[in-house]
């Protein structure tokens, strides 16, 4: 596995990969790999010849007040984990290489696609997240591109994106990776403490006991939301951020579930706020 911290070195050894006649697969990442992180690399190998992986603490989507500095990191780790997959590249660029002095341009993807959801308390967080996706689809210029299916609303935006933009690649999204007891992996996991741990498992349990109710033949959209608040408030120090049900792929809130749903949610379990959502076909 080759580690490149530079655009020009990264640049080089893609285009020498596509003269060979190979595909790219490329998954971005902020590091502190888990299971999850290499689901992503592992549809990627299967699907292509040679597989980019980046990791890069996106100071652009991180806003006041939020865990930029904090957020976990562990590089060594992630390096033996990503060369035991056979990774082909691991990008390492700093935050220089990525914004350099004088940086003033960014990609934003308007209307309430990124106004709801994470985007009503993170304002400007699409804004980086878009911007930073933009940067390394085109220092990588792969031809697919694989992200989580737990950051939903990040998927939708960023395929948004590259529809509008008329950008060459495929958007793979895959889905969520569960811990045996059924929470949502996530860097941000980490913080949480033993006690804490055990109880965020009020999320993911929330969303399976909604699914029942709609298979059920549940179809008012709050009282499906109701539910999953009343099972998240028997944790009396967890703070919701947001329940939700809109379509899935508009991200507009509707009040009868038809077609394609995403259920989704964001609440703070002591230190961290995590997020996970269940997409149905009703």
């Amino acid at each position: 596995m080759q580690i490149i911290k530079t655009v020009k070195e990264l640049r080089s050894v893609v285009k020498s990969a596509k003269k060979e006649g190979k595909t790219v697969g490329f998954v971005p990442t902020m590091g502190f790999l888990h299971d999850g992180h290499m689901s992503l690399v592992d549809y990627a190998k299967k699907d292509n010849d040679f597989v980019v992986v980046s990791i890069f603490v996106n100071p652009t989507q991180f806003g006041e007040n939020e865990d930029l500095d904090a957020y976990p990191r562990d590089v060594e780790g992630d390096t033996r984990k990503l060369e035991n997959r056979d990774v082909d590249v691991l990008f390492f660029p700093s935050v220089e290489e990525m914004y350099p002095h004088g940086y003033s341009t960014y990609v934003n993807v308007e209307g309430e696609m990124t106004g709801v959801l994470c985007g009503s308390s993170r304002p400007g967080h699409f804004k980086g997240v878009a911007t930073i996706v933009t940067k390394l689809f085109n220092m990588v210029s792969p031809d697919n591109a694989y992200f989580g299916q737990k950051d939903a609303q990040q998927v939708s935006v960023i395929e948004r994106m590259v529809r509008d933009l008329n950008m060459d690649l495929n958007i793979i999204p895959c889905p969520i990776f569960r811990e045996e007891d059924g929470l949502a992996m996530s860097s941000r996991n980490t913080y949480l403490s033993e006690q804490e741990r055990k109880d965020a498992l009020v999320l993911s349990q929330s969303l399976f006991e909604a699914k029942n109710r709609i298979e059920q033949g549940e179809r008012i959209s709050k009282k499906i939301i109701d539910g999953i608040v009343d099972k998240i408030k028997t944790i009396d120090y967890a703070i919701i951020d947001y329940v939700e049900i809109v379509d899935a792929l508009t991200l507009n809130k509707i009040e009868t579930l038809e077609g394609e749903i995403l259920i989704a949610l964001a609440v703070k379990v002591g230190k961290p706020r995590l997020i996970d959502n269940m997409r149905l076909e009703v």
